[in-house]
């Protein structure tokens, strides 16, 4: 197993970006990152420097692709390898009607035979692991046949990791934002299927909120994926690398900052605009006093015509600014309360 899928931020379509990323590894050093789902046409006929450019720090890091077509998928994995990607993922998972209309994502838990046939292709074709990313079934589906039988095909075509969200995925009726929510989580059958196939790595993913959650998760299963969690409340990174890792602690809140203040001037100086980068450091300082004033000062900043560096910065000082008060004991009752509700 490589060790990094211990750990994992979950691929989530408009979010993980290449700036998400890079903001994320100046959390943690040890995290498996994951590209957003890329389609095999997307790569194959479209802007590929666009589609799958990333930044060397963010390794390890891994491509999801969605796809069914064993020969798109073979071709679009092998310039995923050329390219650097540690890891090549196929999305069984994603339940949008754009997705659907592909034959690809999580109605593909309907055909497991073609995904095996998908698995054992791109195996084939490149040296880095292929691997899946599913649900646990979709619609009618039961979940303990469903899964298990995506499972063993897929191993019987050499997939050893399996990244397994924890719950149906209702195709008729649910948007894809209520996919993520209203069909229930089932925990205990994915540790199960750990159990029963002890020679795979498996990964949970699904409402996995805290660290806490997450260790408790491990003494179950190979690995844990966070989602949202990771997005909304990236400062909760910095504690992976010691607590699930076992290595020395990440940076704080503002440590981050400053290292992707950094790559942030770096890519204005290529012409991208502030609001795609500072866009998912907007959690930084959530539950921390002055946490609303940062968001504030980014959002109404940060898309201003020619915003760069100095809005990073003005938000910065105003969230030390609390910072300070608050460890010299300062904050009135009225900047309490605020600090209260900002969180």
């Amino acid at each position: 197993m490589n060790k990094n899928n211990k750990l994992s931020i979950a691929p989530m379509m408009d979010w993980t970006d290449r700036h998400c990323r890079v903001l994320h590894r100046t959390l943690t050093r040890r995290s498996l990152l994951y590209t957003e789902m890329v389609t095999t046409g997307a790569v194959l006929h479209g802007d590929r420097a666009r589609l799958l450019g990333f930044s060397p720090v963010e390794h390890p890091v891994a491509l999801q692709l969605g796809g069914s077509d064993p020969v798109d998928l073979v071709a679009t994995a092998r310039i995923g390898e050329a390219e650097g990607y540690d890891e090549i993922n196929l999305n069984v998972g994603c339940p949008s009607d754009r997705v659907q209309s592909g034959r690809f994502g999580a109605c593909l838990m309907r055909e497991p035979e073609l995904v095996a046939e998908c698995m054992a292709a791109m195996g084939a074709a490149v040296k880095v692991p292929v691997t899946v990313k599913c649900r646990i079934g979709v619609d009618d589906q039961e979940p303990e046949d469903s899964l298990f039988r995506l499972v063993e095909l897929c191993s019987q075509a050499g997939v050893k990791l399996f990244a397994v969200h924890a719950r149906k995925a209702l195709l008729k009726g649910l948007s894809p934002k209520e996919n993520r929510d209203v069909p229930p989580l089932n925990y205990p059958l994915v540790w199960r299927l750990k159990q029963e196939r002890p020679d795979l790595t498996i990964v949970i993913n699904g409402g996995i909120g805290s660290l806490d959650e997450a260790e408790e998760h491990l003494r179950h299963v190979d690995g844990v994926m966070l989602g949202r969690a990771a997005y909304h409340t990236p400062s909760i990174l910095a504690d992976v690398d010691a607590r699930i890792f076992g290595e020395g602690p990440g940076p704080g809140p503002f440590a981050a900052v400053e290292a992707y203040r950094d790559y942030v001037g770096r890519e204005l100086a290529r012409g991208t605009h502030l609001a795609a980068m500072t866009r998912h450091m907007l959690g930084l300082f959530h539950g921390m006093p002055g946490a609303r004033t940062w968001r504030r000062i980014l959002t109404v900043e940060g898309v201003k015509s020619g915003a760069g560096l100095e809005v990073i910065d003005h938000a910065l000082a105003a969230v030390s600014g609390f910072e300070a008060q608050r460890v010299a004991g300062g904050l009135e009752a009225g900047e309490a309360a605020q600090v209260a509700h900002s969180q």
